[in-house]
């Protein structure tokens, strides 16, 4: 879902912002390995757990969440002192 059409959503329906529903690692396992013992098809198997298709999908390939990306540590003021001094040609003067 995009950004935009999440604060649609949101918005239309008065909450703050949309949140995602995480999934813990046990009913993951429990999913795939029902779809596999009763031989489900990824819809059936989405049916049945009233959970999206593209969920099941996704952890048919990777059951384990992908690590989260972390913002980048705000530099050392004495590192940007440095490095402005260094390259001064670099700023918008």
């Amino acid at each position: 879902m995009t950004k935009v059409l999440s604060r649609y959503i949101a918005k239309r329906l008065n909450f703050d912002k949309i949140i995602y529903m995480s999934y813990s690692i046990d009913f993951r396992r429990t999913v795939i390995f029902t779809m596999e013992e009763e031989g489900l098809s990824i819809r059936e198997t989405a049916k049945q757990f009233r959970i999206g298709s593209a969920s099941v999908s996704r952890w048919i390939n990777q059951i384990e969440p992908k690590a989260s990306t972390t913002c980048q540590q705000k530099i050392d003021k004495s590192e940007l002192i440095k490095d402005l001094e260094q390259y001064s040609w670099a700023t918008l003067k």
